[in-house]
């Protein structure tokens, strides 16, 4: 199991440490190509050691289906909005019968009308990747709102076309139909993971006198709470730690995204040398099974264990 002491934890979240200058490493980029060769799909990687500056990319640029790993886009909006007094996390919601859809989460099966509030809507929407619960974000915050954060933050691949399992409304941009929800880049997503790490929001928003709105750190530390809860293990935690999420918080925060030919996971591995992204996106992926044991899944989690025991040897549990 993967552990930081806490104090080297937080100053890690939130110190905000210069961050080495990168450097790209060829050794584990062609270990990497060895793994991804027999693989049949396709597949972009991103990875980042914080710590040493050193990384790898295999087609990090190219743009991909996100599945829902376009959800930590909303994530970053909602904090965005928050600092700026416009969002708090006890706002209420209330969950309609017609906001239900299919695929991932729970609140499919609840009762309605339900009322929850932004927080509980913002933690099933990463750690069970609630569908619904991710609608009910979108209409909150705005779709235009959400995009336009992404376009501030400097992401030029990266867009969030619709809500979950809903027919998109208005003009679309052509591409629409090939990525579904949303496209990124592993490199793009791999860079907003970091950001939530490193507690590096936007410039500070005006606030009305007298309004009083969390500090970054809180919000920071209540994103990575989320995100180290996750509870899919199949990906990037499978072979870096043994904890079930349920029974702790992980030394993996990070956020899973599934199609039918897509599986795609983005997260940041707490190790005793320093905290490690990765990101890694498969697509086209000719096995379609929906099972733990999936290829594409196997495959991140090898990428995961092989980029961990280059950069931080030793730190992994037998």
């Amino acid at each position: 199991m993967l552990r930081m002491p806490a104090l080297a934890l937080l100053l890690a979240v939130f110190a905000a440490p210069t961050v080495p200058a990168q450097q790209f490493d060829p050794a584990l980029a062609a270990q990497l190509r060895a793994l991804i060769a027999p693989f049949h799909g396709k597949v972009s990687v991103y990875a980042h050691d914080m710590a040493t500056g050193q990384t790898v990319g295999i087609d990090a640029d190219q743009e991909v289906p996100t599945a829902s790993v376009i959800k930590l886009t909303i994530l970053y909006t909602a904090l965005e909005q928050m600092r700026a007094g416009r969002l708090h996390f006890s706002d209420p919601l209330t969950l309609r019968r017609q906001d239900q859809v299919q695929g991932s989460g729970v609140l499919l099966f609840f009762d309605t009308p339900l009322h929850l509030d932004v927080k509980d809507a913002l933690t099933l929407m990463i750690n069970e990747s609630d569908n619904t619960a991710t609608n009910l974000m979108i209409d909150r915050l705005g779709l235009k709102t959400i995009d336009d954060q992404i376009v501030a933050l400097g992401m030029k691949n990266t867009w969030l076309y619709k809500k979950v399992f809903e027919p998109p409304v208005g003009p679309m941009p052509p591409d629409q139909p090939l990525y579904g929800l949303g496209k990124t880049t592993a490199r793009e997503m791999g860079g907003l993971m970091e950001r939530f790490v490193t507690c590096n929001l936007g410039p500070a928003p005006a606030v009305p006198p007298g309004l009083s709105v969390p500090s970054d750190p809180d919000l920071c530390a209540a994103a990575l709470h989320m995100l180290r809860l996750q509870m899919d293990r199949d990906g990037i935690p499978r072979y870096l730690e043994s904890l079930d999420a349920t029974e702790g918080q992980s030394a993996v925060a990070n956020k899973t995204g599934a199609l039918d030919h897509v599986r795609n996971d983005v997260g940041a591995v707490y190790t005793p040398k320093g905290v490690i992204i990765l990101s890694i996106f498969t697509h086209d992926n000719q096995n379609t099974s929906w099972t733990a044991d999936n290829p594409a899944l196997i495959l991140i989690a090898n990428i995961a264990k092989t980029v961990v025991d280059a950069w931080a040897p030793g730190s992994l549990k037998n």
